[in-house]
């Protein structure tokens, strides 16, 4: 266990500090004890929108504060939620409609941060498509999932029916083939396919229209919540550090994520971070003033009069169960 770990330690003031230092105390008294190995799963393959874990585990972050960090890439046919409740996982990268669906159904999963303040996803159209508003009518590719959460809020907000819908491929021909189609879209992915493809499009980010769920949410289990809550407090603190480090320099997690991921190239990595960036993905919102990571009963409020609103959760889920602000750093991660 490093002086720099330790150091770190002693600055906690939040409830589990006896917890904290009976580990301190068991360390000086035992020797030097091996690092607490924490696996993560991430929501897809390696990619910029996972920098922050990789950058942690490349720049020694992870290490600093007493941890041996395994990131395991998710894809098509991995189930993090399913993962993460059998144990195999102590971390998903999770989302707060997936999380109070998950209370709902009496999983034993909590939310302890959010690294994304804004949700990255949108829909991308053609450059005579000027506004969301402009959508309205036209035939729109959206995934299954999308269902079950921002469609039903475009619904309401803008007037979308769905007859608009049409399925999504994950291929960007139809859209580049058609000027009349708008799809969904990651703001740091499709994108850049779309230009790659001869076609500069109009971005349309959710979040910046109101749709209210944070992202990229560090979600684990309450029992490492309630029986190792020092190991759940050192992983947000570290995370944290790393997304504000692959911001600033992201080098060492970029290769780190090219390792993982040899498909992802140097252009799609810059593309993705600019992106992060210009909308403020990570550092937008409440994270300028109140730190990177930083959640809100507010926010996580609003997420759910909107799920109550749209009918994909009945009012009477106690989604207070669905997060906890007991780990966010006393002293904020500020960008």
């Amino acid at each position: 266990m490093s002086f720099g770990f330790l150091k770190h330690l002693f600055g906690y003031r939040r409830t589990g500090l006896g917890v904290v230092m009976a580990a301190i105390v068991g360390s000086v008294a035992g020797g030097v004890q091996a690092d607490d190995k924490v696996t993560i799963g991430t929501s897809w393959y390696a990619q910029a929108e996972h920098g922050g874990f990789y950058q942690a585990k490349a720049a020694g972050i992870y290490k600093k504060y007493g941890l041996d960090v395994n990131i395991k890439m998710g894809g098509p046919q991995v189930n993090g939620l399913q993962l993460l409740v059998a144990g195999q996982y102590d971390f998903t990268m999770g989302y707060p409609i997936r999380n109070i669906n998950a209370v709902k159904e009496g999983l034993p999963v909590v939310t302890v941060a959010a690294t994304f303040q804004k949700d990255p996803q949108g829909l991308i159209a053609h450059p005579q498509v000027i506004s969301l508003e402009d959508v309205k009518g036209r035939t729109v590719l959206i995934s299954t999932s999308a269902r079950t959460t921002y469609w039903p809020w475009l619904k309401a907000e803008y007037g979308f029916t769905d007859d608009q819908a049409k399925p999504y491929t994950f291929s960007l021909g139809p859209f580049l083939a058609d000027k009349e189609l708008v799809q969904q879209a990651y703001i740091s992915s499709e994108p850049f396919a779309a230009e790659k493809g001869g076609v500069k499009p109009n971005i349309f980010l959710f979040a910046d229209h109101g749709y209210p769920p944070y992202a990229a949410t560090l979600e684990t289990r309450r029992d490492l919540v309630e029986g190792k809550p020092d190991v759940v407090r050192r992983f947000v603190q570290a995370t944290l550090e790393g997304w504000k480090s692959y911001l600033q320099d992201p080098q060492r997690g970029n290769a780190l994520i090219k390792k993982d991921n040899p498909q992802m190239t140097d252009e799609q990595l810059a593309f993705g971070i600019e992106k992060l960036k210009e909308f403020g993905i990570v550092t937008g919102g409440d994270a300028g003033e109140k730190g990177i990571g930083y959640m809100s009963d507010e926010r996580w409020e609003k997420t759910f009069d909107f799920m109550v609103a749209a009918g994909l959760v009945d009012a009477d889920v106690d989604y207070h169960k669905a997060y906890t602000l007991e780990f966010l750093p006393q002293t904020p991660v500020l960008p």
